[in-house]
């Protein structure tokens, strides 16, 4: 009979801190938002200043691959010209970078 009371203390006992677990995940919590999360929200503020500093007569680089001038600009579009007499309405967030001048003359 004394062994079914040990078992019962056995099981009751505390196993090991509780403070670890929550240190851990802590941890893992801040690793994240420094290696995933904060690069992302800096690309994302990047991106944005570069849409905002847009201007007429900037070459720019589309998503798409689209490598064109903009010839026009509202709140949430841009005009682009792709050749001589061919324009196009984009996005402006479809914006992936504004390139140097003249390579739309030599692409």
């Amino acid at each position: 009979m004394d062994f079914l009371i040990q078992n019962a203390y056995a099981q009751g006992a505390p196993q090991g801190g509780g403070f670890s677990p929550i240190l851990i995940m802590v941890a893992f919590i801040a690793l994240m938002y420094f290696m995933m999360i904060r690069p992302q929200q800096k690309r994302q503020k990047e991106h944005a200043a570069l849409v905002s500093a847009l201007k007429v007569g900037d070459e720019i680089l589309t998503t798409g691959g689209i490598l064109g001038i903009v010839s026009g600009i509202s709140d949430h579009y841009a005009i682009v010209k792709i050749a001589d007499n061919t324009e196009i309405k984009i996005q402006k967030s479809s914006v992936a970078s504004v390139v140097p001048k003249d390579t739309f003359e030599n692409a």
